[in-house]
């Protein structure tokens, strides 16, 4: 099979300056080219990527198998869009997309016939840990979440904790324990609930992504944890839903449903 030939949209922010190098050090894969906002950026990291402002004009110069989006929430429909209006598949990293947004997507790979993948995670071992959180609420429906992320992301809770509360929900055989009502000393003690999941963020400078989930049952208590310590943790996920693109259709909402297609 011939490289699978990917644009980044988003190339030379710390993700995509990341995933760009890895990307071009594999045989398997090209990279066609980076959008950038700025006008003649060289990329950090790939200095002969060709770099462009505009999406439509970059794929009419280099074309390319999929576009890979790990740029902002605002601009993913019509990044995604632009690029099904010339028949290209998205996978789409930016985080924080609302129901709406996955409406729309939906919407664009089913008229299109392209395939549209949303990916709040690209770790592995994240995905893993949110299989595990489903099986582990049939028999312990009792859960919080503590997710933790650098200083810099906006979204809160994020996408993979409401993935993983939404997991949780699904994966329980009876409800939660019924809590009572709080004496809320500070206004949000208690987190956002989501799928009746209590969920707590924390925004600091020195962390990456990181998450707990806690389970309490009678006279125990079950805690699965994941760091991402570095953004190359995540260069395994972006292939897998790179060569994915290729071949599905519709849209796809989660690594999961790539590494555990059964579970769709």
């Amino acid at each position: 099979m011939a490289n699978l030939r990917v644009g980044i949209v988003g190339a030379t922010g710390r993700m995509g300056t990341e995933i760009a190098a890895g990307l071009n050090s594999d045989p398997e894969f090209a990279v066609a080219f980076g959008i950038s906002r700025q006008s003649g950026k060289v990329h950090p990291t790939v200095p002969e990527l060709p770099m462009f402002t505009d999406l439509g004009e970059a794929i009419h110069a280099h074309p390319i198998d999929v576009l890979l989006d790990l740029s902002h929430r605002q601009v993913a429909v019509q990044n995604t869009l632009v690029a099904a209006e010339q028949n290209v598949p998205s996978v789409i990293g930016a985080t924080g997309l609302a129901q709406a947004d996955l409406d729309q997507l939906s919407v664009i790979a089913n008229s299109k016939g392209l395939a549209v993948l949303y990916i709040p995670n690209f770790a592995i071992g994240a995905v893993l840990m949110m299989k595990f959180s489903e099986l582990a609420a049939q028999w312990l429906p009792d859960a919080e979440i503590i997710e933790m992320h650098h200083e810099r992301k906006e979204d809160a809770p994020s996408g993979t904790a409401m993935l993983t509360a939404e997991l949780i929900q699904r994966g329980r055989s009876r409800p939660p324990m019924p809590l009572p009502t709080p004496f809320l000393k500070a206004e949000g003690a208690r987190g956002a609930t989501v799928a009746d999941v209590p969920v707590h963020s924390v925004r600091l400078p020195g962390m990456l992504a990181h998450q707990q989930v806690m389970f309490g049952g009678l006279g125990e208590t079950l805690t699965l944890r994941h760091d991402s310590l570095s953004r190359s943790s995540f260069l395994a996920g972006v292939k897998l839903s790179c060569q994915a693109a290729r071949t599905s259709k519709g849209l796809t909402v989660g690594l999961d449903q790539i590494l555990f297609p059964s579970s769709r």
